[in-house]
């Protein structure tokens, strides 16, 4: 006769997770699904079948009593009282693989034309920033291809910029001049609550055939739920840190930041979150630590980050915009004015920063960059008295400088969508332009 021990049963049983292995659908109030009958923690995957079988991918955002909400990452429609509900016991991964270059994804990670990704690994959406005593400092300049930004916003390899803009002033642009020229191995761009007729123009016009054959497209539009284009921003920020970890050089786009937070806002409203700043609710501003560093240098390789946020009515100071320019490491400012006088790209130098600047750029080109900054900003003190007129040739010695210089430093910044530039170029026409 076998002798049981009763308390190591005791105690094995106390310790099991018993999970009941499928629930039902009870209740659908906006974009949320509420299950009963199933046990799931937080970020979990759940499937759905719908009246037609089929399978709906959902995940868990939150608890009501004993009942778990779930949001789906497709089409609530066929869903019904009693559908069938299964957890997975997992948390939502994106398959990371070089057979991705090239490719156009969705927000899930998955390609969009019917191409099988078979060798890859599993990178999971969610995950902790790198160390912040294992980053390695950033003392290498990336040339980003851009004239303006290399001369007078010098990004350092592993930096992450934010790109400040109103709607129509070139942010799409900008970004595709980075993708196309910057010296980088690959490039990661995430188009997050882009309209779909931009997507394709993006690809074929701003990006091109050269700068696709060494990127990858997360795609995620307006159309898609909330949740699809919240997980868009994740899922490239995984294949960026997938590529990172083979120790390449990865330059990662987002377009936008804040469509990424609207997605958070529509989330948080509808499990419950009270609304706070101009109706974002206090999530918002947590996830977005959350996304914005994880980006950065790490112990193999770097991930240099450009974030477009779109600025409402032009107010730079707008909850998003304030919170995002306070993560990264400098901020790009276009302007409507700059735009409208055919100055492209639109970026107000006076306006924009790159704190990293200083660390990584020689004296000569700093001294240069100042000197030209300096100008500028006399020049538009007195622009009004210029224009009409009333300034005074000999009046002011910095501000007759600017004058002699202006039309010099506004050439220098212009620059075709299609023209190449490197870094060595841009700062030795700076530094030429002063040394006669």
């Amino acid at each position: 006769m076998i002798a049981l021990n009763f308390e190591k049963l005791t105690r094995d049983i106390k310790n099991t997770n018993f999970k009941y292995k499928e629930g039902k659908v009870t209740n659908v109030i906006g974009l949320t699904i509420e299950v009963e009958g199933i046990k799931a923690f937080v970020g979990e995957v759940c499937t759905i079948y719908n009246e037609s079988n089929q399978e709906i991918i959902s995940e868990v955002v939150g608890f009501k009593s004993s009942n778990i909400i779930l949001m789906p990452l497709g089409n609530l429609v066929g869903i019904s009282p009693g559908c069938r509900v299964v957890p997975s016991g997992k948390q939502l991964t994106v398959k990371c693989s070089d057979d991705l270059l090239g490719k156009i994804l969705d927000g899930a990670g998955n390609p969009l034309k019917e191409q099988e990704i078979t060798r890859y690994s599993a990178y999971p959406l969610e995950a902790m920033p790198p160390d912040p005593l294992k980053r390695r400092r950033i003392k290498e300049v990336l040339s980003t291809g851009v004239r303006a930004i290399d001369s007078f916003l010098t990004c350092g390899e592993g930096q992450r910029i934010g790109i400040f803009a109103g709607s129509g002033v070139g942010k799409s642009t900008t970004l595709g001049m980075i993708a196309r020229e910057a010296k980088a191995d690959i490039n990661v761009i995430a188009l997050i609550g882009e309209r779909g007729r931009e997507v394709l123009e993006f690809i074929e016009n701003d990006l091109g055939e050269e700068g696709l054959k060494r990127s990858v497209v997360v795609c995620a539009t307006s159309d898609q739920p909330a949740l699809v284009r919240l997980k868009g921003a994740f899922t490239a920020t995984a294949i960026a840190e997938y590529f990172r970890d083979k120790g390449l050089k990865v330059i990662l786009m987002m377009d936008s930041v804040t469509r990424f937070a609207m997605a958070q806002r529509e989330v948080g409203l509808a499990i419950g979150e009270p609304p706070a700043t101009k109706g974002y609710t206090p999530s918002v501003f947590a996830m977005l630590p959350k996304l914005l560093e994880r980006s950065g240098m790490s112990e193999k390789g770097s991930i240099t980050a450009f974030y477009t946020v779109l600025v409402d009515g032009d107010d730079f100071n707008e909850p998003i915009a304030d919170a995002v320019r306070g993560i990264l490491d400098g901020h790009i400012v276009l302007s409507r004015d700059l735009a409208a006088k055919n100055h492209y790209p639109a970026i107000d130098i006076l306006k924009s920063i790159s704190r990293l600047m200083p660390q990584i750029a020689s004296d000569d080109h700093k001294n240069a960059a100042s000197l030209a900054r300096d100008l500028l900003a006399a020049y538009k003190d007195s622009e009004d008295l210029i224009n009409l007129g009333a300034y005074v040739k000999g009046s002011n010695k910095r501000v007759d400088m600017a004058i002699s210089y202006i039309d010099k430093i506004n050439e220098y910044l212009k620059q075709q969508i299609d023209e190449r530039t490197n870094f060595e170029e841009s700062v030795a026409t700076l530094l030429t332009m002063f040394s006669k």
